[in-house]
């Protein structure tokens, strides 16, 4: 006989816990360190010479690659993306379309 699941979400502990928006913006901001950071190598871009495309200093750029600092102004981003030859796609979705509390592709 199958295991049903027993209680409620990961989403409703944090939910109870006051903490689903931060977990979710941090979680947001490793993904995208991650996806910059993997696109750097791709491209074989050092911090410096990326730094030198998006017209900031290498400080900002570390702040942006830092998966523990949430704080992400979309300039940055998009100054980011298009330094990398990308765009930036962001929207807003119902949680009770996404199946899981973040995913890329709702």
């Amino acid at each position: 006989m199958a295991k049903k699941n027993i209680g409620s979400s990961f989403d409703d502990f944090l939910k109870e816990e006051a903490m689903l928006e931060e977990v979710t913006a941090v979680a947001m901001k490793r993904v995208i360190s991650w996806q910059i950071a993997q696109e750097m190598k791709a491209q074989q871009l050092t911090k410096t010479a990326l730094a030198k495309r998006m017209h900031t200093s290498r400080a900002a750029l570390n702040r942006l690659l830092d998966e523990n600092d949430s704080s992400l102004t979309l300039t940055t981003l998009a100054s980011a993306a298009a330094a990398l030859g990308k765009k930036v796609n962001l929207q807003l979705v119902n949680r009770s379309t996404c199946s899981r509390w973040l995913q890329v592709d709702c």
